[in-house]
Order: structure tokens, then sequence, then C-alpha cells
């Protein structure tokens, strides 16, 4: 029986053959994440069912990133619980502030993560790593507390979505306008549990960061996991940061789709998508004046060296808006100092714009640019919900680093071409 590639990586884990999908199969896992709002509640239920020790400590991971460095004492005492049971544990791979990033930026680039893994985390974006050809999908604390204690979880096979790509970018559009494109497409529960499978030769136009970012937003299109066909890109990135050996799953040429689109990358335009939800997506030929308050350039999705660069770019020379608050976040440490190194810090300073350290902030409504009633913002990163950055009120615009760096300069949403 044939198999998408998401099946053959589930199989190998089950020590199955074969696999098929609905079907319920137990796996073994490469690795466990959490982060400082999901840790703590796993670790309560580690405790609860009795578990002593770990399965695996270089498995096991917790990221500090999404309230920290500690914003109130709610936050700090969550940090602390994890800090004591990675301590307790002796978890080696437990980063906090000044060794943190955001957990899906920082684990690819620490090596963590290879073509061929499975990785469960406690948080809906760990579906980013399939990136990398690895099968890698979100679950629920107590999920994580399973898997902690017992390096295993349950899984239902998913069926899949086959998206074949040709052709390269135009200028100025990049895999956020694809992802977004692509939701818009098929809907928020467009590939509802299944898994998003990319091919075709349009993937060697994306460079791994913009796959980073596509597998990222397949949550937002309701999947369990996107992955990538692992390519020599792809094994380029691994062997700069794993000394660990990746294994290739492609799937099989008669595997069986739900559906298949194929996507031609040179029609792809700036996207942008509007209140409330990452499928109401609009081109530059719908979008009106929209005045904007704030511009945050970071987050999981978009917060790479690259996606700085591409910003800094288009601010390089110029000025945010007057009445525009330009927040910009580097992902991890390492593309901070490397933005600080390379003068895009500088550049955004000059521009008018703050730079946090690494953290998810204000992506989630959490801090370090909380929006009020009525305002208005454009996000690099994957979510808009109602109240998703603030006030039941206010509106996020979802866009890539390029068009949220021109909205900053312009005030309103806005794309590079209109500042040439």
């Amino acid at each position: 029986m044939s198999m998408t590639m998401t099946q053959k990586i589930l199989a190998a884990h089950a020590g199955l053959e074969r696999v098929e999908a609905g079907q319920l199969i137990l796996v073994d896992l490469d690795r466990v994440l959490g982060n400082d709002i999901t840790s703590p509640v796993a670790i309560k239920e580690f405790n609860r069912i009795g578990a002593k020790a770990v399965y695996d400590k270089e498995k096991v991971t917790m990221v500090m990133d999404h309230f920290a460095p500690n914003k109130d004492i709610k936050a700090a005492t969550q940090c602390k619980m994890c800090r004591d049971f990675c301590g307790e544990q002796e978890i080696v791979n437990f980063f906090d502030v000044g060794q943190m990033g955001i957990e899906h930026a920082l684990l690819p680039e620490k090596g963590l993560v290879v073509s061929g893994d499975v990785v469960i985390g406690a948080d809906s974006h760990t579906c980013t790593y399939g990136a990398l050809g690895a099968f890698s999908t979100g679950v629920g604390s107590t999920d994580m507390a399973c898997g902690m204690a017992t390096g295993k979880a349950w899984f239902k096979v998913p069926s899949a979505i086959k998206f074949v790509l040709k052709g390269k970018f135009q200028k100025y559009v990049s895999g956020k306008d694809l992802i977004l494109h692509i939701i818009g497409k098929i809907g928020v529960d467009g590939a509802l549990y299944k898994s998003m499978e990319f091919t075709g030769e349009g993937v060697k136009a994306l460079s791994v960061y913009d796959r980073l970012t596509v597998a990222n937003m397949a949550i937002e299109a309701g999947a369990k996991n996107g992955i990538f066909e692992v390519d020599e890109q792809t094994l380029e990135y691994i062997r700069e940061r794993s000394s660990r050996e990746p294994k290739i799953y492609k799937a099989d040429e008669d595997a069986v789709y739900d559906e298949v689109y194929e996507i031609d990358l040179s029609e792809i335009q700036p996207t942008v998508a509007f209140p409330h939800l990452p499928e109401n997506t609009k081109t530059f030929d719908e979008i009106g004046d929209i005045k904007i308050d704030q511009v945050v350039i970071g987050s999981c999705t978009n917060g790479q060296y690259k996606d700085l660069q591409e910003a800094a770019e288009i601010l390089a020379g110029k000025k945010v808006a007057k009445n525009v608050r330009a927040i910009i976040i580097p992902a991890t440490q390492d593309i901070y100092l490397k933005a600080i190194e390379t003068g895009l810090v500088k550049t955004f300073i000059q521009a008018g714009c703050i730079v946090s350290t690494p953290t998810c902030g204000p992506c989630l409504g959490g801090y370090m640019g909380v929006l009020a009633a009525g305002e208005r913002a454009v996000a690099t990163t994957n979510r808009n919900f109602v109240g998703r950055m603030g006030h039941v009120d206010s509106e996020v615009y979802l866009a890539s680093p390029a068009v949220a760096a021109a909205s900053a300069v312009l005030g309103k949403i806005a794309q590079p071409s209109e500042l040439e």
C-alpha cells in the first residue's frame, strides 16, 4: 500500500511496515517540547500520574519565550516552576533568558530537529519543523506530560493534501505571501486534521526560512502538520547545525491525496490577511487606504534574519510614519547578534523602530506591544483572531516583513513598490 511522507515517518516510528489514514497508532518520539505557558500544566500532570523521571534528558526541551523576560508575578512563577523542574530532572535543552529564543526558531537553529523526526510540542505552531522534513505537531499539555514520561504518543494517521509548487517568487514576495494565499484559498478548516505536503520543482525556489514560515502556518488551515520534501537545501541547513543523521522519507508515486493543488509561485502577489481570520486574505488591488497604529516584525513565523534583512532594506534611509509604533523582535539571540553585527539594528533604530529581546510578546497579546481599543496593527505574526494582540476592538492584519516595513513608513497598509 502506498503512503505519503507523513505516513511513512509515522509508520517507521510506530514500528509498522505501513499505516493508513484514520488508523490509531502509538509512536516513538524524538523530541517533546514545552514553553513557559504550557509546561507548568504538563509538569503538574507529570507529577499527578506519578512519573518520577523524564524518558530522555536530551529529548525533553523547554523554552522560556512567551512571557520571558518575566512580565509579571504570574509569569515569574510559571518560569520558576519550569526552571525548578528542569533542574531536578537535569534537562539538557532548557533555554532561559540569555540563551532562549522563540521556540520554533530556536530548535531548528540549535539542530535539535532533523529530517524524519517525530516531534510533539505543547504549542500549536510546533508544525514548523515540517520545513525540515520532520513530522511535528502541536498537542495539549496532558499529551506533553505523557510524552515526557514515556517518550510515546498516540496519533490518528492523517490523510493528506498535496501542494505542487512551480516557478519562483517575484520581487517582494515570500513564503508568508504563499501560505496566506493558500489559507485564503482553502480556508481555516480546509486541511482539518490533514497533512499539508509540499513538493514540486518550485520547492527549490523557497529558502529554508520561507519553508519554515509556510509549515508554521499549516495549523492556520486546520492541518495536523505541514511538511516539505527534503532536498539539498534542507540537508545543508541541517548539516551546519546538527551531528545527527537525517532520515529522508519521500511519498510514493501513487500515494493517495484528498486533494492536489498546483501553485505557480510567480503568480503569487503580496497578500494581507484582514481581521479576524487568516483566511480573510486580500491582495493590493483589493486594499484601500487603511491607516495603522503599530507594526510588529518578528514571531516564530517571521523573526528570522532573512525577515529582518528584508525589512531593513525597505526601512534603510527612511523614517517610520508619525504616530506609528514599529517593533522589531529577532527570533533568537544568534539572530539578534547577527543583526547587531551587520548593522540591521542600527538601521531599525535610525528609522524610528524599537528592537526587543527575543520573545513571543505581542503575538499573543502578552506584552511588548499590546493594542488598545480601536487600534490597528500590521504584523508578521500568524494569527489575527479577535483580541489576539490586545483589546477585542483592535485589529490585526497579517503580512510579510516587506509589507510590514513599507506599512510602517507610509502609516497605512502598503506594499514595498509604493516606496519606489
